[in-house]
């Protein structure tokens, strides 16, 4: 039998007891019908996870953490996706999957091209919707540890904002070389996706004085919410843990 697995913003430790979060409590108890004992598992994003049980249910949902496993599901590879923004659902999958396929880190980028618009209060709830994406797409894929979601920024203040160090790939269906070629022997890579009309002239050209390589992924125009998940397969078998 399937074991639940549950998230929580706030540090756990064996032994305790903790009131679980509203959303999180109603999954378990109205959505799982889990009652007083069930077993499930629970983790805080610090790494391993613990096993739990559902110690009481009322007005709150109350659990008892049980032991630590040190169990981590994540790549060797560090990838931080750069997403030029997409519209709606397009964004949710390309998180999602993304999630489950072991990138570290997610910043979504708003280019020239990017057909959403996000305003200062648009961002904050953006981020919000995208991080609880993430966090769901990690309960059930097994991870333990949540790819931190950025705040949605302008390219041209993404890319120099980026930490030293790592292979830099620009992905393009005209790209000088494939895309595995840059994953060999690389432990930290940062991967741009263009949006839906893809990145400008002026962009890619931007991204090249800031280190990207020009890289593609066989013959085919990929749709955006394609590209990025099929490049992040392609480095995971390559220099991942995908085998």
């Amino acid at each position: 039998m399937r074991v639940s697995r549950i998230h929580v913003p706030v540090p756990l430790a064996a032994g305790s007891e903790i009131v679980l979060p509203r959303q999180a409590g109603e999954h378990l108890t109205r959505v799982l019908r889990l009652e007083a004992g069930a077993p499930f598992t629970i983790f805080d994003g610090r790494g391993g996870e613990y096993a739990a049980q559902v110690s009481a249910v009322s007005r709150e949902v109350r659990a008892r953490v049980l032991r630590h496993e040190s169990i981590e599901r994540e790549s060797p590879l560090h990838i931080t996706l750069l997403q030029g923004v997409a519209r709606g659902e397009r964004m949710d999958l390309i998180l999602q999957k993304a999630t489950e396929l072991g990138v570290a880190r997610i910043v979504p980028v708003l280019t020239e091209r990017t057909i959403v618009k996000i305003d200062a209060k648009q961002r904050e709830r953006k981020l919000e919707h995208w991080q609880a994406v993430v966090v769901s797409a990690c309960e059930q894929c097994g991870r333990n540890r949540v790819p931190e979601v950025a705040t949605p920024v302008a390219l041209v203040d993404a890319l120099p904002a980026l930490p030293a160090g790592g292979v830099r790939c620009l992905l393009a269906a005209d790209g000088d070389e494939p895309l595995a070629h840059a994953a060999r022997g690389s432990t930290s890579l940062a991967l741009l996706i263009g949006p839906e009309g893809g990145l400008a002239d002026d962009e890619r050209q931007f991204a090249r004085s800031h280190g990207f390589g020009s890289y593609r992924i066989g013959p085919r125009i990929l749709r955006t919410e394609t590209a990025g998940l099929a490049a992040i397969a392609t480095l995971q078998a390559t220099a991942g843990d995908f085998s």
